[in-house]
């Protein structure tokens, strides 16, 4: 019984060494994976963009914001005066908090009156503003207990937070886009992935070759029913996650649904894409989960904030096209962003959406030839 296992065995190890992608798949795909996914994932809240309206301009002012930055927690990205910029800098995440330093802070400071500076924050996700709030507080208790000690009613420096958009810190306003986006992906990039690699092994492929069209019109054809059933599909995610967790809409309809069509145009086009690659159903869906259930999951900025990220890791997170759908879809559900500070996240979900549709169309014309 050894020998025959033995020879079965010698067999095998044979097979393996001829089938190279196997090999590699098995050796060196975990790896890769611990690496990807041990930096992505992380807890740690670092690099929070700060906007800073120091309104004394003393040498006490300048200590406690050179404190924030020098913690390596906060990167100072702005210093304003306009409530306007303000708002904007918040509204499109260019600015994660915005430290307001009253006039006369350092006066107060110094006679041990306990100023208060201000911290708006923006509440879009919960655990990150809460752990920002944490750090400010500590900061501020630090930089007073170094200048001035303590005062008899208490610390040196108070902090008072003010939460922009979820005043109340409900997880459920900032999990719902992610889940919005996590479910659209998965389906659109599964249902499409699938959708050609079924006409190849039906044999119907062939009769499509013959018909009069042209492979780009070939391919919107084919994504159109399912690009209308995801938007039905979004759609009513939405209206349920409204009703029966209180999700605001302080935005333009008009201004999500063009969101919502440029993403699904997009994982449409992944989709197709796959779909031309891949031999058989079972290749195509074991692509499309990996290309879409690990990147929206992990490099989207929806549970794990992408500036605790490493660089590396950042720019891999740009080819993520739910990482612009996030920001699009947050700020015009929670914060009623105007669709002009969105430019740039629609001009990269437009770009992705044409880039996948093109290559799916000149995969499949290869194909045809």
């Amino acid at each position: 019984m050894l020998l025959r296992a033995l020879a079965v065995y010698r067999k095998e190890l044979r097979q393996i060494r001829r089938d190279r992608r196997t090999l590699m798949t098995i050796v060196f795909v975990p790896a890769f994976f611990l690496l990807l996914y041990g930096y992505a994932l992380n807890w740690d809240i670092k690099h929070i963009a700060l906007a800073v309206q120091d309104r004394d301009q003393t040498p006490e002012s300048r200590a406690l914001i050179a404190a924030f930055v020098n913690s390596s927690y906060f990167d100072r990205v702005a210093d304003t005066f306009n409530p306007a910029e303000v708002n904007r800098l918040l509204d499109v995440n260019d600015a994660r908090a915005v430290l307001v330093i009253p006039e006369n802070f350092s006066r107060d400071l110094l006679n041990a009156r306990s100023p208060q500076v201000q911290l708006l924050v923006n509440g879009d996700n919960a655990n990150t503003a809460t752990t920002v709030i944490g750090y400010a507080g500590t900061i501020a208790l630090g930089v007073g207990a170094t200048l001035v000690g303590t005062t008899p009613s208490g610390p040196a420096i108070s902090v008072q937070p003010r939460i922009w958009y979820n005043p109340e810190l409900r997880s459920t306003l900032f999990l719902v886009p992610g889940l919005v986006a996590y479910i659209l992906m998965i389906t659109a990039v599964v249902s499409t992935a699938l959708s050609i690699v079924r006409e190849k092994e039906n044999g119907t492929m062939e009769q499509v070759r013959m018909a009069p069209i042209d492979t780009f019109s070939f391919v919107v054809g084919k994504s159109i029913p399912y690009f209308l059933i995801s938007l039905a599909s979004a759609a009513l995610i939405i209206f349920a996650a409204m009703l029966l967790f209180g999700l605001p809409m302080r935005g333009n309809w008009l201004s999500l649904l063009l969101a919502l069509s440029l993403f699904i145009a997009g994982a449409l086009g992944t989709g197709l894409l796959i779909s031309t690659i891949a031999d058989n159903q079972q290749v195509a869906f074991q692509a499309a989960m990996l290309s879409s259930f690990l990147p929206t999951l992990m490099l989207s900025g929806f549970i794990f904030p992408i500036a605790s990220m490493p660089r590396a890791l950042q720019l891999v997170t740009l080819i993520v096209p739910a990482r612009y759908f996030l920001i699009a879809l947050r700020g015009i559900v929670l914060k009623g962003t105007p669709l002009v500070l969105l430019w740039e996240q629609m001009i990269a979900l437009s770009i992705y959406a044409l880039a996948m549709l093109a290559l799916a169309s000149v995969r499949l014309a290869r194909e045809n030839r």
